[in-house]
């Protein structure tokens, strides 16, 4: 492709990530055969020591990683010699008796495997629930699948598209089950050696063990109020393998993206069709479309639209630090990978990736949408959020009242059966939640609202900081608080109730 060789590419690449903020940015992209990439921008911001961001440069690319994992499940699926009981049909419950209950009657009989890859389970994300490396008792891939019984639901099966990073994790239990390896081993023996992917590792810790360690690129957060990068490394999260956590360079990913488009092995025809098939509507209303743009659908580890009539495959990726995403155009056998290293460094790989797209389509540039300027506006938060909390919390108040109740009245451990131990503290006068320990660790500092049992939880994230206002309540019986609510699921109505142990 022309462009991509092009100074004027560079030049807008570069321009997109100063105005997002975004140190470093890797692109790759494949035409039939051809793969090209480079990198832009640095992964270390120290002005005596800088460091490149290079086509080789690893990135932890998040949910970007769902497609291999359901690839890993195809390929189970495929082989009926081995796996005859594994097809996208067959319920949860037959493959993973004992481990796969889910807490309402119905489901656990209901839900497919084809269900959990589409997010149409019904099972919210409930993504504060499961523990750390950091944590006293770390999850892994069992023991997340088996929490599943203590978890509350959203909506009936197959009815609703509902994110669950959850059921990726559950996903690659099932590989691990019928395999007999490691997650991490099946991969690096079905996927990572045949394509070639040399640099790839399942999780930070792995890529440094290979002496990877000085190509990991940092993550970076922007603070708007200092005008300064945060950064941080990025952790190992074995409790949310399946659903993230692959460490990968452009010049490794494209291998991938690659043999999917083109049906390269490990990737059969049958499997290809399998990993694409339409399954979940994920916006049934057709609300806010983007410029000739389908709404999306979810298939396995894989999301499609059409724009302009043609059918787009991607899938992106979201956590502190990384944006990231990978796609590809069957039509055109054009595809590609864009991984930055900032949390916005998402926004800049959609906007890239829908100008290559238009170029792909040679779009006369007279009527093509702006797509940093729709991209952009979709992902400014609200301003508003916290007022209206308020409002939903204490109606009749115009002011939030003074917090009279001694703090020792809430202070102690908390437990519920499904997000298990939360500790309240008093800092600084303050009533304060410290859950890093989580796998997506966050703090709570609690401002009292009204009647001395409704807070706004200021929750802050663990490596980028933050303040995202959620609510919280607790039941208050004699001098003692007895229980604790946080709204911690945004699928579910009702808040996280924790008792409060003696």
């Amino acid at each position: 492709m022309d462009l991509f060789d092009s100074p004027e590419f560079s030049s807008r690449v570069e321009e997109l990530m100063e105005q997002h903020h975004v140190p470093g940015l890797s692109v790759a992209i494949v035409q039939d055969e051809t793969i090209s990439s480079r990198g832009y921008g640095k992964i270390s911001l120290d002005r005596d020591f800088p460091v490149a961001c290079t086509s080789d440069t690893l990135f932890d690319i998040a949910s970007t990683s769902k497609s291999l994992t359901a690839a890993a499940v195809g390929i189970l699926v495929d082989d009926n010699e081995n796996y005859p009981e594994v097809q996208y049909t067959a319920t949860m419950s037959s493959l993973l008796p004992d481990d796969f209950v889910i807490s309402e009657p119905g489901y656990t009989e209901s839900i497919t495997l084809e269900d959990i890859l589409s997010h149409r389970s019904g099972i919210p994300r409930h993504d504060f629930s499961y523990m750390s490396p950091r944590a006293t008792q770390p999850d892994d891939g069992q023991s997340v699948t088996r929490n599943l019984r203590n978890l509350p639901v959203a909506a009936p099966v197959r009815t609703k598209f509902i994110y669950c990073n959850m059921m990726y994790t559950v996903a690659t239990y099932l590989v691990e089950k019928k395999s007999g390896l490691p997650f991490s081993d099946f991969l690096q023996k079905r996927f990572f050696e045949p394509l070639g992917m040399n640099s790839t590792s399942l999780q930070p810790e792995a890529a440094r063990a290979r002496g990877f360690g000085p190509r990991i690129t940092p993550g970076y957060s922007w603070d708007n109020d200092s005008k300064k990068y945060i950064e941080f490394q990025t952790p190992n999260c074995p409790e949310a393998q399946g659903a993230g956590s692959i460490i990968t360079s452009v010049n490794d990913y494209i291998r991938w993206v690659k043999a999917m488009m083109n049906h390269e092995g490990p990737i059969t025809k049958e499997i290809y069709k399998g990993l694409i098939k339409s399954r979940t509507l994920q916006n049934p209303d057709a609300e806010n479309l983007w410029p000739l743009t389908s709404p999306t659908i979810d298939a396995a580890g894989w999301e499609i639209y059409y724009y302009r009539g043609y059918m787009v495959v991607s899938h992106d990726g979201g956590v502190p630090g990384f944006g990231t995403t990978h796609f590809f155009l069957p039509h055109f056998e054009f595809g590609g990978a864009i991984f930055g290293n900032s949390t916005e460094g998402g926004i800049v790989a959609e906007i890239v990736m829908r100008e290559l797209i238009d170029e792909v389509l040679k779009v006369p540039q007279v009527d093509r949408p702006d797509w940093n300027s729709i991209i952009s506006a979709e992902n400014r938060d609200s301003d508003d959020e916290e007022e209206k909390l308020r409002q939903k919390l204490c109606l009749d108040i115009t002011e939030p009242e003074s917090q009279k109740k001694p703090l020792d009245v809430y202070t102690g451990e908390y437990w519920n059966k499904g997000y298990h131990s939360i500790t309240v503290q008093n800092k600084d006068d303050k009533l304060f939640i410290d859950a890093t320990d989580r796998s997506m660790g966050f703090t709570l500092t609690l401002e009292h609202i009204c009647g001395q049992t409704k807070y706004i939880a200021h929750m802050s994230d663990f490596l980028e900081g933050g303040d995202d206002p959620i609510m919280a309540e607790f039941k208050i019986e004699g001098d003692r608080a007895t229980a604790l609510g946080l709204k911690l699921e945004s699928e579910i109505d009702e808040l996280i109730w924790f008792t409060r142990l003696q």
